[in-house]
């Protein structure tokens, strides 16, 4: 037959339990505020003049997801057991679709010159002489080795081949939705659909 757990040790395992509890929410909270701490620091300082130029550049991003989107929706659904042949299909016929549509797109479109000076004007000034060292370490010694054309439209290599992007950098670039991402060819920054891969636009001299 097991013991009986006496009222003063069913009190004092209990006051343990509160504190053990009390304790890891309040590590939790300042460890969120470390975190929040952290972000704010590395994001830059932006102007209201630097914020309408984001915003701008924001809005012209969206434009290219809707099209993206409205073309997607008028596609051919693919049936749940679709073979990869099909899928790979559906997905060629989609960028032709996208290329058919952005026949006119051309680098700055999205890049715009203003855009484009405040990314570059910004990652020279809130790296450090050995910060920017690093970067350019992590981005150009890890560049792909498949020969990237840089032309609007067209694909970047297969996303195994990504260049990844140093987390720090990222921080200073303004954010994008999750249809689209940064990537890197040597110093040109590329704007790249997270999907089929394809150059949406790409800005040259852009790493710090």
């Amino acid at each position: 037959m097991k013991p009986k757990l006496s009222l003063h040790a069913a009190f004092v395992a209990a006051v343990v339990i509160i504190c053990f509890a009390t304790t890891m929410l309040s590590t939790t909270k300042a460890q969120e505020k470390v975190v929040k701490q952290i972000t704010a620091a590395e994001e830059p300082v932006v102007s209201p003049a630097d914020k309408e130029t984001i915003k701008r550049y924001q809005d012209r991003v969206k434009e290219y997801v809707s099209l993206r989107s409205s073309l997607k929706a008028k596609a051919p659904k693919l049936a749940k057991d679709s073979t990869p042949e099909q899928i790979q299909a559906a997905e060629t016929a989609l960028v032709t679709l996208l290329r058919t549509s952005r026949a006119g797109a051309k680098p700055g479109d999205i890049f715009s010159p203003d855009i484009a000076r405040y990314i570059r004007t910004t990652l020279k000034r809130e790296f450090k002489p050995e910060e920017k060292k690093e970067i350019r370490k992590v981005v150009l010694e890890n560049e792909t080795n498949i020969p990237v054309t840089l032309k609007v439209n067209y694909p970047y290599p297969d996303p195994k081949e990504f260049v990844e992007m140093p987390a720090t950098l990222l921080l200073k670039l303004p954010t994008l939705p999750k249809e689209v991402k940064y990537r890197y060819v040597k110093r040109t920054l590329l704007l790249v659909d997270a999907d089929n891969n394809m150059i949406v636009d790409y800005m040259i001299d852009a790493l710090p």
